[in-house]
């Protein structure tokens, strides 16, 4: 049998979640990123999903256990960031509902952020959920690829061409681990990520498969859009691919201490039962979450405070990672 790494949207045994930690990774911002991601796990376990809350130490986990439904599990882990959709493992799954993991190297985003615990983390985490492990000799985040479950990955040339990741490799040898590794077929590369994300662009913040053959892609929201030349591209090399795309406004210009913030409401989560989608406190909020929404009939949508989150580089689908059901 052979092995895929499925789209976010196959049925979920549980989803793992990172909780903040780091004051220097938050500065200013620790306790109100804890109390958004709390509110994210919260979410998810009371839809009927379990959600495991990943915890740093005794303190860490106190300050989790007050703020998080009693419904989420918590579970004590060696992590540095909370990213872990691009440290923990992904799931693959064959067509008999056989489960492995598959690992990559990492190294800290072009090695720009390295933490202790990020280089086994993933491993950690596979072996308690009882999967062999598959691993990789090259750099991945999980961030930096989205699948429509029909064979195509979708990717940003500005994060996996980047020298800084797997300088060794040509796009064409990327594009045959990516197939053989992962069990794609082929490959959509967009081209450059939101301006000022620390991934060097992952695609998780740029454009999200909904559906086979789908991809949702932002529209720019305000003459002062600081991506809206970004969007179009997207767009447009989505379009000549052959994918059918689907706009969802932009929250527009979202500055913090002058500095354009790469805030998205593509880093929705997909669980079993809930799109989680993060908000930034604009204008153009509701008519995000009401956009994600209308992609996902068969899911509930709700929108969240993830401001505080992304002031630590990232928003809810950074910080999980989900456990594919065995189907």
């Amino acid at each position: 049998m052979t092995f895929r790494f499925p789209p976010e949207w196959h049925p979920q045994d549980w989803i793992w979640i990172g909780f903040p930690h780091d004051g220097e990774e938050w500065p200013g911002f620790l306790e109100a990123a804890q109390v958004q991601i709390a509110a994210f796990a919260s979410a998810v376990a009371e839809s009927g999903q379990e959600a495991r809350l990943i915890v740093r130490n005794e303190a860490n986990g106190a300050r989790a256990r007050s703020l998080v439904s009693s419904k989420v599990t918590i579970e004590r882990r060696t992590y540095g960031d909370v990213w872990l959709r691009d440290t923990g493992p992904l799931v693959m799954i064959d067509q008999a509902g056989n489960r492995r993991a598959r690992r990559f190297g990492f190294n800290g985003w072009g090695e720009k952020y390295l933490m202790d615990g990020d280089q086994t983390i993933g491993a950690a985490l596979a072996r308690d959920a009882g999967l062999a492990i598959d691993t990789s000799d090259w750099i991945l985040e999980g961030g930096a690829i989205d699948t429509d479950g029909a064979g195509v990955v979708a990717t940003t040339e500005q994060c996996l061409l980047n020298p800084n990741r797997n300088p060794q490799l040509t796009r064409g040898e990327i594009e045959t681990r990516l197939c053989g590794d992962l069990g794609f077929e082929r490959v959509l590369w967009l081209g450059d990520g939101l301006i000022n994300d620390h991934t060097d662009g992952h695609v998780d913040n740029l454009a999200r498969f909904v559906a086979p053959g789908v991809l949702a892609v932002p529209r720019a929201t305000g003459a002062d859009d600081p991506n809206a030349a970004i969007y179009a591209d997207t767009k447009a090399r989505a379009e000549a691919f052959g994918v059918t795309v689907r706009e969802v406004p932009s929250p527009g210009r979202v500055e913090r201490d002058g500095r354009i913030e790469p805030a998205s409401y593509m880093n929705f989560a997909i669980t079993s039962k809930l799109v989680v989608v993060p908000t930034f406190g604009t204008p153009h909020d509701a008519e995000g979450v009401a956009a994600v929404a209308a992609l996902f009939p068969d899911r509930n949508t709700v929108g969240l405070a993830g401001d505080a989150v992304l002031a630590g580089g990232g928003g809810f689908h950074c910080a999980s990672q989900q456990m594919a059901a065995a189907i």
